[in-house]
């Protein structure tokens, strides 16, 4: 056997304790593992007068009582007139094994009664039938008091017996498990193979000096080949494992290794299984310093982890159980129901279930601490399973509890996860907001989709923020549906409230789209105008309101600081059909800006040749996008002259254009005006020349002639004899503009010789001034300083105006003016590249 002890003792991890009555653990912040109930209805009747000594179907009187989970009594059994000592079941629970204090033996089915029935001369303390008793193959169960016997029945119906042990005092517990047998007596725990007919091993009892009959030892199997034993406040994990063959000699096929073992504080009265982990029953003496007096002597229930080298304790549960202050060790026992977390605690006079918790008392626990967010999330995700929770119940809870809190905003926001589509609980939640004064806190999260409350309700939220929130109030109306509420009411609402305040934009902007809800576009496209308001352009393209504009087109224009060219195409899109509306619209936006429609310029020279002629030719002089083309072929068919002549101008042909006013028009006075424009000889020319036999054309030449082009040349072509109108005031109007011109000539001559003797003058004292010159400066010829180091000494340097300086010696020769001397430099510069050097190397 192989033995891998660890001799420590359980890492405490946390301890509850449960009241008197109800079993429920204390207050906590870490959830519970376990929950309790006490067995009552037929149990508690039996114990009244009689104590259990097994399991919750046998007594100290000699009756086995079946209980169903509530308690209630199914069945009665008369075995014996002294105390049961232990009954067992097969896996089916179809056969059961009863043995008691006066030696009787009895096994037999449930539902037949038929089996064996044997009385012995001393007591029987234990009994285990074979897991697959009720199989025709595993007839077989074992007995046990001073000897373990095996009881099989053989092919002739009878019953066989064989001794497995027998000398080491009285057997107390036996557990079999498929094809094992384990049981304690005074000495230890043995294990036996029925398979292979061989006791595998055996584990001493660690403390001896505890009496075996008042600290019984516990055994349980956590599978096929694991074994936990418990004995005192020890605690070993057996597994039994197969021997390698080359290993065997004499020795049995399997072997046992301890895998785990450790001291716990308290007395072992009962164990079981629990996944990965022990459930642990406990018995706590009175004399113990671990607890408070008043909880001294109250078995525990805990959960331990078993660690390769010790323990960790999980949970751990005081229980209060009936009369616990007069029981001992030996007084209780811990039994499982095989693959349910059912645990049952049995006492003399009372029995107590332990159960695993579930997703509704993991739930329960949630909302004891107030932690409804996890209750509500845990709900959810188990929504299907759960029977005794709602999870509109537990949402409702989180409400309440925000509300309490004083979180208003997010108790409105779980109403939309909590309240669902049921109307009644919406509406009733709505009224609590009302009464604390969190109307607004719950608005935004009322529901709008397919569930819709009353209208009243909605009212109610917008008469509250229509009293303390403009802003608030037009953002619910933008975003709530016109449907929800009585529009009409609300627009009488808003209309009364801009009679206290007329120019309130947030009211007139909300006024607007609750008109538009309304379908009375009119007012609310009047309101959008009347504001100026940028989706003005978007009422009217969804709404086809352009008919409505016609007397509104100019306010269209002006409202808006910046037209946006997506405004113009739209405009110009639907009024298409309307080409005198266009055509307002078209030239108000030139007159703000001549660029911004420019892609409809060839469009408006039709519309201003049909409806507005006296702004085309400003509109073709303004326009740099205007097709010339185009619009003088309009012109031309129009037979527009004045539009003709400017775009026949603008084209080039002047002399057309010219010719078209003289003939056209004969207008002398615009063909004048038009050849000073032009300012061209040809022109003044063919006007000459077209007017020299028409008096009143000359009389108009000889007026304005005579600051652009000689008179003297248009008098010499007028034929003799001619009469010409006013021609003396003509001609005495060429001699003034002519005497004018003389003055205008001296007065300008006389300017000019005092504006050239002024600057003379000026040029003559600046060029007396000195020329400041100190060490810094240096020759341009010999780059030598300018001043010599002894100031003492004669010295001659030349300075030009233009800042060069020379020493005088190493100025060049003067040049052909005798005493005129120039700086070499800038001479050089004005006759060309190399000159400069040459005239120094002279």
């Amino acid at each position: 056997m192989k033995h891998t002890k660890q001799d420590q003792k359980c890492k405490k991890k946390k301890k509850k304790n449960c009241s008197e009555e109800s079993l429920e653990e204390e207050d906590s912040e870490e959830e519970p593992k376990l929950k309790y109930e006490r067995l009552s209805n037929g149990v508690t009747e039996i114990l009244q007068n009689d104590a259990a000594s097994w399991h919750f179907s046998c007594t100290h009187f000699g009756k086995v009582f079946l209980l169903d989970i509530q308690g209630n009594v199914t069945q009665k059994f008369e075995i014996s007139s002294v105390k049961i000592n232990q009954i067992s079941l097969d896996e089916s629970g179809e056969h059961v094994g009863i043995c008691s204090e006066d030696g009787k033996v009895q096994v037999f089915g449930l539902y037949t009664r038929e089996g064996f029935h044997e009385n012995f001369d001393c007591p029987v303390k234990v009994v285990a039938l074979h897991p697959q008793f009720t199989r025709s193959n595993y007839k077989q169960f074992v007995t046990g008091g001073n000897k373990l016997l095996l009881y099989e029945r053989n092919w002739l119906n009878r019953w066989k017996t064989s001794v497995l042990h027998e000398g080491e005092g009285t057997i107390t517990n036996i557990q079999w498990r498929a094809n094992l047998i384990a049981w304690a007596n005074n000495v230890g725990v043995k294990i036996y193979d029925i398979s292979t007919k061989q006791r595998i091993t055996n584990v001493l009892r660690d403390n001896v000096s505890l009496r075996p009959d008042m600290y019984p030892c516990s055994l349980c199997w956590k599978d096929n080949t694991t074994l936990i034993v418990g004995w005192g406040t020890s605690i070993k994990i057996c597994v039994v494992k197969e021997r390698n063959p080359t290993e065997m000699r004499d020795l049995p096929s399997r072997y046992v290794e301890i895998m785990s073992a450790f001291e716990t504080e308290f007395f072992i009265s009962g164990l079981a299984p629990l996944a990965d982990q022990l459930v642990t029953l406990f018995f706590v003496k009175e004399n113990s310093d671990q607890m408070d007096e008043e909880f001294r002597a109250r078995p525990r229930l805990d959960i331990i982890q078993p660690l390769p080298e010790s323990c960790e304790e999980i949970s751990s549960d005081a229980l209060t159980v009936r009369y616990f202050q007069d029981n001992e060790c030996r007084d209780y026992r811990l039994e499982h129901a095989e693959g349910e977390s059912l645990f049952y605690i049995i006492s003399p006079k009372d029995i107590v279930v332990a159960k695993e918790r579930d997703q509704d008392d993991h739930i329960d626990w949630l909302l004891e601490k107030k932690k409804y967010e996890e209750a509500l999330m845990a709900a959810e995700i188990s929504f299907k399973n759960i029977k005794r929770h709602d999870v509109q119940k537990i949402g409702m809870a989180y409400i309440n509890h925000l509300v309490e809190k004083g979180d208003y905003d997010s108790a409105a926001r779980k109403c939309q996860k909590v309240l669902g589509k049921n109307m009644e609980l919406w509406e009733n939640e709505v009224y609590r907001f009302k009464t604390i004064g969190q109307l607004k806190a719950i608005s935004q999260y009322l529901p709008r989709g397919d569930l819709r409350l009353r209208p009243a309700i909605y009212e109610m939220i917008l008469h509250e923020f229509l009293k303390t929130d403009y802003e608030g109030f037009a953002t619910l109306i933008r975003e709530w549906p016109g449907e929800l509420y009585n529009n009409m009411a609300i627009v009488q609402a808003v209309n009364d409230h801009l009679k206290r305040d007329p120019t309130n934009s947030t009211l007139l902007t909300t006024l607007a789209e609750l008109y538009t809800y309304d379908q009375r576009y009119d007012r609310a496209l009047e309101i959008y105008l009347r504001l100026r308001h940028k989706d003005v352009y978007q009422l009217i393209h969804k709404h086809n309101l352009f008919s409505s504009i016609e007397d509104k087109i100019v306010l269209l224009m002006d409202f808006d600081k910046e037209v946006k060219i997506s405004h113009i195409n739209l405009v110009v899109e639907e009024l298409a059909d309307r080409p005198e509306l266009l055509h307002v619209y078209l030239h108000k936006l030139f007159k703000r800006d001549h660029h911004k429609g420019q892609k409809y310029h060839e469009r408006q020279i039709g519309l201003y040749a049909e409806y507005d002629r006296p702004n085309l030719l400003p509109f073709l002089r303004d326009s740099t996008h205007c097709p010339l083309e185009k619009a003088l072929e309009i012109c031309q068919q129009r037979n527009f002259v004045e539009e003709t002549v400017f775009l026949l101008s603008r084209m080039g042909n002047c002399r057309r254009a010219l010719q078209m006013i003289m003939e056209e028009l004969e207008d002398v006075d615009k063909a004048i005006e038009f050849a000073k424009e032009q300012d061209d000889a040809e022109l003044w020319e063919d006007l000459i020349s077209y007017s020299i036999d028409k008096p009143p054309f000359i009389t108009g030449l000889l007026n304005n002639i005579g600051t652009h082009v000689d008179p003297i040349l248009l008098i010499h072509r007028i034929k003799e004899g001619m009469e010409i109108p006013n021609l003396r005031d003509s001609l005495v109007k060429i001699l003034q503009d002519y005497n004018l011109q003389i003055l205008l000539r001296e007065g300008c001559k006389k300017i000019l010789v005092a504006d050239s003797l002024s600057l003379l003058q000026k040029m003559h004292r600046t060029q007396m001034r000195g020329v400041r010159v100190d060490e810094e400066n240096i020759c341009e010829s010999c780059h030598a300083t300018i001043l010599p180091s002894d100031m003492a000494k004669p010295f001659s340097v030349v300075v030009f105006h233009c800042r060069h300086m020379f020493h005088k010696e190493c100025l060049p020769s003067s040049g052909t003016i005798p005493g005129v001397q120039f700086c070499n430099i800038c001479s050089a510069k004005r006759r060309g590249p190399g000159s400069g050097i040459l005239e120094m190397k002279k």
